[in-house]
């Protein structure tokens, strides 16, 4: 059963499920628009928290996106951990990919702990290049390496607002446990009474069968996932970072930044965007700095973690925006 709404022009069907997809009315608009973009929300969160933001963009590009806002992570089944609401949000993509035949992109818009639920799953839907050959204007036969693909469709941008990218353990990384060491050692601790599965890998407290922290795994391409070169494809990668009004998620893992790398900023410097308080085209690190990290990393030091974070989800450019709100 389907609930089907139409508003200024825009059509919008929400399942019994809960999820939500959002396109032009305009028959022409509906046919051509051949981008898919997935919106995921935070913990505890629900489809209906993307309902604006969904509409928005299909105003905006009605005859180029179809938005389908996620609903197989709501309430309560966020607690459940980063993979399992990875591996779930695989299937509903693959669901709606073979429903719209007519999709060419994929984009993603994710909120708070969706941005890492959304990484994990573009390491599973990662599809590598496949090796073809064809022939040039002299009939010689010429290697083409074509790009990978998320599910079968172009990888557009990968967008994350107020996402723990670097986890939540370490100082100031959860705002309102004030800085203050004990209350953050404590919080790792007892973490996982309230936010289940998933505070223990926020926290990098999990341990799979002696496997390394999930988030830690997920800064490189490890076993069948292919969380880094799915990454990498996305000709747009952004993050919008919250300076100071955000309890939960602070600037550093959000905006991917050690505290010593954290820029100043003004007031406002955008008319258009006043909340926008900094804005910065993020350049690739050091492949080989990283590597050198990773051999000396022996998880007893913040310090090191997050240069380890941070170098690693910084192997390719990515454009930062912070703001206050």
């Amino acid at each position: 059963m389907q609930n089907d709404v139409v508003t200024n022009g825009i059509c919008s069907t929400e399942s019994v499920n809960g999820s939500r997809d959002v396109w032009s009315c305009k028959d022409s608009d509906s046919l051509s628009a051949d981008h898919l973009v997935i919106m995921v929300h935070g913990i505890l969160g629900s489809s209906s928290d993307w309902k604006f933001g969904a509409e928005q963009f299909v105003k905006r590009l009605p005859d180029k996106v179809f938005v389908h806002c996620s609903e197989r992570n709501m309430s309560k089944l966020t607690l459940d951990g980063v993979d399992v609401m990875g591996e779930r949000l695989v299937k509903e993509v693959i669901d709606v990919i073979q429903e719209k035949p007519n999709l060419r992109k994929i984009s993603f818009v994710a909120h708070s702990v969706g941005g890492l639920v959304a990484r994990y799953a573009i390491g599973r839907l990662y599809r590598p290049p496949k090796e073809e050959v064809k022939e040039d204007t002299s009939g010689n036969g010429c290697k083409e390496e074509p790009m990978g693909t998320i599910g079968g469709l172009e990888a557009m941008n990968f967008i994350t607002v107020a996402s723990p990218h670097l986890g939540s353990r370490g100082n100031k990384q959860v705002p309102f446990l004030f800085g203050v060491t004990a209350f953050e050692k404590a919080a790792s601790c007892v973490i996982h009474w309230i936010f289940k599965r998933t505070g223990r890998h926020l926290f990098l407290t999990d341990d799979d069968e002696g496997k390394p922290p999930l988030l830690k795994r997920m800064l490189e391409d490890y076993d069948e996932f292919y969380f880094m070169s799915a990454l990498r494809l996305f000709k747009r990668r952004v993050l919008y970072s919250n300076v100071g009004y955000d309890h939960i998620v602070g600037w550093r893992t959000s905006s991917i930044r050690r505290d010593s790398e954290l820029p100043k900023w003004e007031e406002s410097f955008n008319e258009t965007y006043p909340h926008i308080v900094y804005e910065e085209h993020c350049k690739a690190c050091d492949a080989d700095q990283y590597e050198t990290i990773s051999t000396e990393d022996d998880g007893s030091s913040d310090k090191l973690e997050a240069k380890w974070f941070s170098f690693g989800l910084n192997q390719f450019p990515m454009k930062e925006l912070c703001y206050t709100g």
